[in-house]
């Protein structure tokens, strides 16, 4: 899955835009090209570790690393400057969705990179034979997700200028997936970047952007940052699914639906359950194998679901599958089972928590089922990927759970959870 990069603010562009060009399309500066407000000293360090820590320890770890970065980093010319040794510099601010620019220049030996939500990193490095990690994968060039494991990790050709002059990035981060540009050519397409700290778990949702520096001297300047809105992101996350979905729902009408629709209402091109209602409406056609895309909003509290493989009677989540749609920040749910929190396999396969928007935005979601196997991805980071052939289900009475084919509908259950833009791809004779 790709998505053109035709958006990014240089995009094949000869021109270097100003600062002013910048500030019109939403970006802001992290650097104020004087001082180093609005940063702080970080070591290399788990931030999971880092979370666990008491306030006293997380205030020495801090003020050691604050002093080494004071050692180390300068301002000159307004240029940040590192002689390759400190505490990593670390923006105090901790980012979601978003675009970066930045520039910099380096010397031989040296290496550094981009941290991303705190994660290593977009690789900087010396790229020549003479610096002695092309066993390492030097020799392919910086601009890339070195620290990955199972997805790409190196770009597809050398695009570092020679040492002394300014290099430039462009970096795009939505969901777990990362495009970097590196002086004009892509290294970086819309792979998914691993959690080097648990690689077990996606990528954080937020964190902050580091600057990494060893071996030699490394100079940044001109950094900015936009952060992608929540309806931009979805946007971006539809187009990244390509053509493959076709909408059942025409934003109007119940036209393809069937059910209890006297429970729902249509506003704004959007199906919400009244508040109070329950009751279940569904696709009038069936499904075997199929991917959904959607959008959800959910209200404070709010709970729905998905029916999955419905065979139009009974409780879903009993006589097919139900995929939780929940407000988890809810302080009613806070002591729920696992698989009962949003895009839970509900009773069966819990789901990785902390990928939904903020209550009251539309977030952007695909659910996919091939045979047995179901992927849910929130807002761009898989959240379940789990095969349910043989797994025990926490339902009493979960007569459907071996169900191969259904339709597809909403649960609701009395609170006025919407959706939009429904599109289906049937996938039956894919696999």
């Amino acid at each position: 899955m790709r998505l053109v990069l035709a958006t990014f603010v240089l995009s094949a562009c000869a021109v270097v835009p100003t600062p002013e060009s910048l500030a019109r399309q939403g970006y802001r500066p992290l650097f104020d090209g004087a001082a180093l407000s609005g940063w702080h000293g970080q070591r290399h360090f788990d931030p999971y570790k880092l979370a666990a820590m008491s306030a006293e320890e997380r205030a020495k770890l801090r003020a050691e690393d604050d002093a080494t970065m004071a050692a180390h980093w300068r301002v000159e010319n307004g240029e940040l400057v590192n002689d390759g040794n400190g505490a990593y510099l670390t923006t105090d601010a901790v980012f979601g969705d978003a675009e970066y620019v930045l520039e910099y220049k380096t010397v031989a030996l040296a290496d550094s990179g981009i941290y991303l939500r705190g994660c290593p990193q977009v690789q900087i490095w010396d790229y020549t034979e003479a610096g002695g990690k092309w066993k390492l994968g030097a020799d392919k060039g910086s601009g890339g997700l070195w620290n990955n494991d199972k997805h790409e990790r190196f770009p597809p050709k050398v695009a570092d200028k020679p040492f002394g002059e300014w290099n430039r990035l462009e970096i795009r981060q939505l969901g777990e997936r990362v495009w970097v540009k590196l002086n004009g050519v892509v290294t970086v397409d819309g792979v998914v970047m691993e959690n080097y700290w648990n690689r077990a778990l996606p990528l954080p949702a937020s964190g902050p952007l580091q600057l990494q520096t060893h071996g030699g001297e490394i100079r940044f300047r001109e950094l900015w940052v936009r952060e992608i809105p929540a309806d931009e992101a979805n946007a971006m996350l539809r187009a990244l699914h390509g053509d493959r979905f076709v909408s059942v729902f025409d934003g109007a009408s119940w036209q393809g639906w069937q059910g209890d629709t006297d429970s729902y209402e249509i506003e704004d091109g959007a199906i919400r359950c009244k508040a109070g209602k329950g009751g279940n409406v569904f696709t009038e056609r069936s499904y075997s194998d199929f991917a959904v895309q959607l959008q959800f909003k959910v209200p404070p509290g709010g709970n729905n679901g998905l029916a999955i493989r419905y065979p139009g009677k009974g409780d879903p989540a009993y006589a097919g599958f139900e995929v939780q749609v929940l407000d988890d920040s809810a302080e009613k749910y806070a002591k729920l089972q696992p698989y009962q929190y949003h895009g839970s396999v509900y009773g069966m396969v819990p789901s990785m928590r902390g990928y939904q928007r903020p209550v009251g935005e539309w977030n952007f979601e695909v659910v996919t089922v091939r045979g047995s196997h179901f992927t849910v991805e929130l807002n761009g980071t898989v959240i379940v990927d789990a095969d349910v052939a043989g797994l025990e289900s926490h339902l009493e009475n979960h007569v459907g759970k071996d169900n191969t084919a259904g339709f597809f509908g909403f649960c609701g259950h009395n609170d006025p959870v919407s959706f939009r833009d429904i599109r289906i791809a049937d996938l039956t004779d894919s696999r």
